[in-house]
């Protein structure tokens, strides 16, 4: 991959160009980790609204009908519901782990199988989702196409 950079003052915004024979699964993951780094989602927290970058985001949980954006360091609650969310960000690196959770891939650290065909994943600061066996054959798989196996 070969990576040009042009500085110039005249420039008002930050443009990205592609070039390359195809598109690819490669190529699709560049430009959502992109995407990814641009994106905010407004939530609430104190009475205040907050406007939260997506990258921070570990994990998403909806817990009596009410929606709650965690990050290493804060809770914040979400006007949307998980759903919701989970369209805006299917195409961002976020995967369903039940009915009420969804998660970031890149704040994943390992991911154990039990008996039950469940799957036990370990988040950044030791943060432990469950991975339903509903959502564990699809999570294996975009994991393995995610890491390229």
């Amino acid at each position: 991959m070969k990576i040009t950079i042009n500085t110039d003052v005249r420039y008002t915004e930050t443009e990205i160009n592609i070039n390359c024979s195809c598109m690819n699964e490669y190529i699709e993951k560049l430009i959502g980790s992109i995407r990814m780094l641009d994106m905010k989602l407004t939530c609430r927290k104190d009475g205040q609204q907050h406007f939260i970058d997506i990258s921070q985001i570990i994990y998403i949980e909806s817990i009596d009908k009410r929606t709650f954006i965690y990050t290493a360091a804060e809770v914040y609650e979400s006007p949307f519901r998980l759903s919701e969310l989970e369209e805006k960000l299917a195409k961002l690196d976020f995967l369903r782990a039940s009915k009420s959770c969804l998660f970031n891939i890149r704040h994943l650290h390992s991911l154990k199988s039990d008996l039950e065909q469940r799957l036990l994943l370990t988040m950044e600061k030791d943060i432990k989702i469950i991975v339903s066996r509903q959502y564990s054959g699809a999570v294996k798989e975009k994991l393995e196409a995610y890491h390229g196996k």
